[in-house]
């Protein structure tokens, strides 16, 4: 499929065609589904703790008498009804990432693209590069192209300036090739590839 060009300032650069292997793939939200959910779990640290009553610093020593007081027995005050005691059945670090073949997370990565296009929300520039580090001019010329929610994806390297001018405009994210992904791309509404980012991430998908 051919689709339009444009710089930076909304104009017409040419057009580019896309591999219909990597942007025409029919989309299935259950595999869309099952990698946002990979790259979620992947993402948790699973360094929550909390500490049992084996674990609580304090006396073993028992408070009061088994019988006679006409309280309820007691070992020690490190259990869990007690101030400062230990919690029963709290969590403890783990591993909370998930697996998923390499083939489906292609696959689901091919999908999340091709749904862009087909949303008719995919813009392709000719470069992602700006003069100055300026967020103001940077802000109008995004703003000409009318969305408020978009991935920017650039080539193997970032512009320092383009990176720079773009950090604070909220809802635009920029990533170089190699991290474009399909939690990010969902994420936002409309996806910006640079001719730099379609090659690479046609190279690395088409294989």
């Amino acid at each position: 499929m051919k689709v339009a060009v444009k710089n930076i300032e909304n104009k017409a650069a040419g057009d580019i065609a896309l591999d219909d292997a990597v942007f025409g793939v029919e989309v299935q939200d259950n595999i869309l589904h099952r990698m946002v959910k990979y790259q979620l779990n992947k993402r948790r640290a699973g360094t929550h703790k909390v500490k049992g009553r084996g674990e609580i610093t304090g006396t073993g020593k028992k408070p009061w008498a088994q019988k006679g007081t006409g309280r309820a027995r007691a070992g020690d005050l490190k259990r869990s009804q007690d101030r400062g005691g230990g919690v029963v059945f709290g969590p403890h670090p783990r591993d909370h990432s998930t697996g998923l073949p390499k083939k489906i997370r292609q696959l689901a990565m091919k999908m999340a693209l091709s749904s862009k296009a087909k949303e008719g929300k995919l813009i392709i520039l000719d470069e992602a590069k700006a003069k100055d580090h300026k967020t103001k001019p940077m802000a109008e010329a995004i703003g000409k192209f009318g969305f408020n929610s978009a991935l920017i994806v650039g080539g193997k390297e970032i512009d320092v300036n383009f990176a720079r001018a773009t950090a604070n405009l909220p809802r635009i994210d920029v990533l170089p090739s190699q991290g474009a992904n399909v939690y990010d791309i969902l994420r936002r509404d409309t996806l910006i590839l640079t001719k730099d980012a379609v090659s690479d991430l046609t190279e690395r998908l088409k294989g």
